[in-house]
């Protein structure tokens, strides 16, 4: 009998002992990976600051709604934006509340941030989910007025803004080429991308300010460059609590080390030629792009790209959603991001709150059914009643 006590003693010493260690263990690892997300927001918000006009106050001004906006390519085809679900509201375009805004996110011309808010008039709730919608390259966001009007007709506050060097930031229709050219030329600001993402931020001040607005439901999306851009910012400010890009996602690192960066870098192949004659090059090859990527955008090919910035966006939902032939966004690119952000999602967040999808037989374009996907996204997450998680 003395054995078998003894023996049982041992037993639950060790039970105690295993199970106590494994929850020490994964109290530690949550700690470091809170540490892990933490040290990437750090350094991010480190290279951002680092090209900052000066601060200033975060002032949003009344402006005017932009008659003729700026178009820097042909006007892209809004048939997929339109397609996105709506109220069969009678009188929408009188029941919608417009605002034109500038927000000052820095000194400086292009630290004044146009804004087309819609949301209705009337309401039940106090306090609404919001969605920041992003256009793509050489639009603005005049031109994301339908994706607009269709959420705010289901009782969202929709918020459309001109990326840098775009819409009301362009003063000609060569605005965001040059911009990027003088970043290669002088490295003092990042249009590309993060100079963007830090306009983000401050809305994403902006916006959990304001009294119609719920500061815990505010999700961001984005066509192309604006899939980027809506990846980034939710990446660095958790206050984006629903995400969904759309055809932006790529692997910047992989595409340079696997021969595959030509898809993206003819969509920007004035910047790329520059570099090329500075160099020295008979043409441009992956020393010209790898160069210009730390030039304009630094980290982007590194420390911040997809295998490590997709899995800190986690446990907030995430979609993403590309197109499965796209040759900017190449699918072998997404392989290690994907499988990363997925083991970050399955360790901090409830099943179903991350996703991709890679359309059949779809290169670089928007389509109805990625609209409608994310549409069905925001309002599983955003709406009232339904919970979303954040770090």
């Amino acid at each position: 009998m003395k054995t078998s006590t003894n023996v049982l003693h041992f037993f639950f010493l060790f039970y105690f002992f295993f199970w106590g260690q494994r929850i020490c263990f994964s109290a530690i690892t949550g700690v470091m990976e809170t540490q892990t997300n933490e040290a990437f927001r750090s350094k991010f918000l480190s290279v951002l600051r680092s090209r900052r006009s000066p601060e200033v106050p975060l002032v949003a001004e009344c402006s005017k709604p932009v008659e003729n906006p700026i178009f820097q390519a042909d006007v892209p085809s809004s048939e997929a934006i339109e397609s996105c679900p709506k109220e069969n509201i009678d009188n929408l375009k009188e029941m919608l509340k417009e605002e034109n805004l500038h927000l000052h996110t820095e000194a400086g011309e292009q630290g004044r941030l146009p804004l087309l808010i819609l949301s209705l008039k009337e309401s039940t709730e106090e306090r609404r989910p919001a969605i920041v919608f992003m256009h793509g390259t050489n639009a603005n966001k005049e031109w994301l007025r339908p994706w607009l009007e269709a959420f705010a007709s289901r009782g969202y506050v929709a918020i459309g803004l001109d990326a840098r060097y775009h819409g009301e930031r362009a003063d000609s229709k060569t605005a965001y080429r040059d911009g990027l050219i003088s970043s290669w030329k002088n490295g003092e600001t990042m249009p590309f991308i993060f100079d963007t993402v830090w306009d983000l931020i401050k809305l994403a001040e902006y916006l959990t300010q304001r009294e119609d607005i719920d500061p815990k439901r505010i999700g961001i999306t984005g066509i192309s460059l604006g899939g980027m851009h809506a990846w980034f910012a939710a990446a660095v400010d958790t206050r984006y609590s629903v995400v969904a890009p759309l055809i932006g996602v790529q692997g910047f690192r992989w595409a340079i080390d696997n021969d595959k960066w030509q898809g993206r870098v003819n969509s920007l192949k004035p910047l790329f030629e520059e570099a090329r004659i500075d160099m020295g090059k008979k043409e441009i090859d992956k020393e010209v792009v790898e160069k210009v990527w730390n030039r304009i955008a630094p980290g982007l090919a590194s420390q911040f790209d997809s295998p490590y910035s997709l899995p800190v966006i986690a446990p907030r939902p995430l979609y993403i959603l590309n197109g499965a032939e796209d040759p900017r966004c190449p699918l072998g690119g997404l392989v290690v991001p994907l499988k990363r952000a997925d083991q970050a999602y399955k360790k901090t967040a409830p099943p179903g709150h991350f996703k991709f999808k890679a359309e059949d037989g779809v290169e670089h374009e928007v389509t109805s059914f990625m609209i409608k996907e994310s549409s069905d996204w925001f309002d599983k997450f955003l709406k009232q009643g339904n919970s979303t998680t954040s770090d």
